[in-house]
């Protein structure tokens, strides 16, 4: 399977994982597992979101930031649910399940993809010298253009906690999530500074086209692509 972060020939994803997950959740490393899985498959845009909300249990998660509890708990009233949990698959911005099960999120994400709730607008991304360029597709609808930055891989022994002498692998854990543009139906080109690529924080990033609901929460993705500043060692 191609990456979809380095072919020459665009590959449109077969769609989005974002996992919630913790450090300090016993029950999270088998879904860091599947989740590392899917980063390998190359064909999802796969985003690991580590939250704070579990820190009080002993060992405060190395790479969880309110920001993200943030998303977790807007993605939340989006579904109409009354609170969180981790570990916790959101696919395509439209569904969540248990993210223990890489196969089983992956079917989801074909059976979503045939029956109309996939990625239907291409969305590409590219760097050049200090420029990172964007350019989305035409479509039906409107969505917010919105690039999350991520560190591809990361080893950390976790030394307290639910989970105290484990050394786990953490693969695309995001560091920020910015909003860059607004979509509305027609092609449209945005162009970034790339320096935030490659520095101590991020070495990779995706772009979301992204609807919200009525509120303002996050709510379904039409459409994704993934980036690399470096050659991902898998």
């Amino acid at each position: 399977m191609p990456s979809l972060a380095h072919s020459d020939q665009f590959v449109a994803p077969k769609g989005v994982v974002e996992l919630f997950t913790s450090q300090g959740c016993r029950s999270c490393p088998p879904a860091d597992r599947a989740f590392e899985q899917l980063v390998r498959q190359g064909d999802v845009v796969a985003l690991s979101y580590h939250v704070d909300y579990w820190n009080y249990l002993g060992w405060a998660d190395t790479l969880a930031s309110p920001e993200n509890t943030q998303r977790q708990y807007a993605y939340s009233k989006s579904f109409g649910r009354s609170g969180v949990y981790t570990p916790q698959a959101v696919l395509n911005g439209r569904e969540h399940l248990k993210g223990t099960d890489a196969a089983e999120i992956d079917g989801r994400l074909e059976r979503m993809q045939s029956e109309g709730d996939g990625l239907a607008v291409p969305v590409r991304a590219s760097r050049h010298d200090d420029q990172l360029s964007i350019s989305v597709g035409a479509g039906e609808g409107k969505a917010n253009v919105v690039v999350v930055y991520f560190r591809q891989r990361q080893t950390v022994e976790v030394l307290k906690g639910e989970n105290v002498g484990q050394k786990l692998d953490y693969w695309h854990s995001v560091t920020d999530v910015q909003t860059v543009g607004m979509w509305d139906g027609k092609p449209l080109d945005i162009t970034l500074p790339a320096k935030r690529m490659g520095d101590d924080k991020s070495d990779g990033c995706a772009v979301l086209l992204q609807a919200a609901d009525q509120n303002g929460n996050p709510s379904h993705i039409v459409g994704a692509t993934v980036m690399m500043s470096k050659p991902a060692s898998l």
